[in-house]
């Protein structure tokens, strides 16, 4: 019992408070500012469990002696992570600067030494986040295979908006005009649109994937 005691009032019983305080501070930013919005249960999953990876490899790689921390480590990290690189598709811009978020809080969770300076580090980045969330909202898009490609031409862009306003039901603000095949008599449009996000692994890809399918 004085074994276990001692563990946990040391220096390993102060981490796993810090651990705590990490994955309460990462559980609030991917559940009130990433989830409400983009409503991605696969990104929630990797973010959460990511935390908790990131937080002990980054411990135990400085060991127990914080203040031999060295920009080596940091490095090192980083290297390992991009030569393991996921082998997934590719992650869409706001799901990756939200795991890059995660990975540092978690990262400077595990290095930190002083807790006022934790608190700090913590509430800016939630304030940041919330932030450019409210004021810089992401204009929603999507890409369409459409097949009335006369309509592409530039004095019939009303025409073109209306017709997919009817089709798709959304109040579409832009239209811009991809490749054309005239052939199969089709073009790729590009269209932003007003309205709450609907993110999800399928938007913007016309055919399924093999990973896609075995996730059926």
């Amino acid at each position: 019992m004085d074994f276990i005691f001692d563990l946990f009032a040391g220096e390993f019983g102060d981490s796993l408070l810090r651990f705590v305080i990490c994955m309460f501070v990462n559980w609030v930013i991917i559940e009130f500012l990433y989830f409400r919005k983009s409503h991605r249960r696969d990104f929630y999953f990797t973010f959460m469990l990511m935390s908790v990876a990131i937080y002990f490899l980054v411990y135990f790689m400085m060991g127990m002696e914080r203040g031999k921390a060295t920009m080596g480590v940091g490095l090192g990290l980083f290297g390992i992570f991009s030569i393991m690189r996921y082998r997934t598709d590719a992650m869409p811009v706001r799901e990756m600067t939200y795991l890059f978020l995660i990975i540092c809080l978690s990262v400077v969770h595990a290095m930190a030494e002083s807790y006022p300076e934790l608190i700090i580090v913590d509430v800016v980045s939630v304030v940041a986040i919330l932030l450019c969330e409210l004021k810089l909202k992401v204009q929603n898009t999507k890409l369409i295979q459409y097949d009335r490609v006369e309509l592409t031409k530039p004095e019939k862009r009303a025409e073109l908006i209306a017709d997919l306003e009817a089709r798709t039901g959304l109040k579409i603000t832009k239209v811009d005009v991809g490749g054309i095949d005239f052939l199969k008599d089709s073009v790729v449009l590009r269209i932003s649109y007003e309205g709450e996000t609907a993110e999800n692994d399928v938007n913007g890809q016309f055919t399924v994937r093999k990973s896609q399918w075995r996730e059926v």
